[in-house]
């Protein structure tokens, strides 16, 4: 499976539904989701700054990723952006990978 990190932002509308239902509800929301996805939850914080909430997942594929966060979009209460993961491991194998790259003005 491939982890992602999902970097929610809520809008007016959604900071209203959390208000209401509270930040453990949203997190088994998320959750269910993943999970019916073939997914697994790994962590879900909450924070200040640019993005309201970090989510970490497993999920089957990158199709898998784009229909959850073409679906969570489409909503009006909050945005993502995501972010594939690579563990250190997947990494050792990157490098020993050759790639023939000219670089501009070169």
């Amino acid at each position: 499976m491939t982890k992602f990190l999902v970097k929610a932002s809520y809008t007016p509308e959604g900071i209203k539904g959390l208000l209401r239902a509270g930040g453990s509800s949203r997190k088994q929301a998320v959750e269910k989701t993943i999970s019916e996805m073939g997914g697994k939850l790994l962590a879900f914080y909450f924070a200040f700054g640019e993005s309201d909430a970090y989510v970490i997942v497993e999920l089957p594929d990158n199709l898998s990723a784009a229909a959850l966060a073409l679906n969570i979009n489409s909503s009006v209460q909050v945005s993502v952006s995501t972010i594939v993961l690579l563990d250190p491991e997947e990494v050792d194998e990157v490098v020993k990978r050759s790639v023939n790259y000219r670089a501009p003005g070169n």
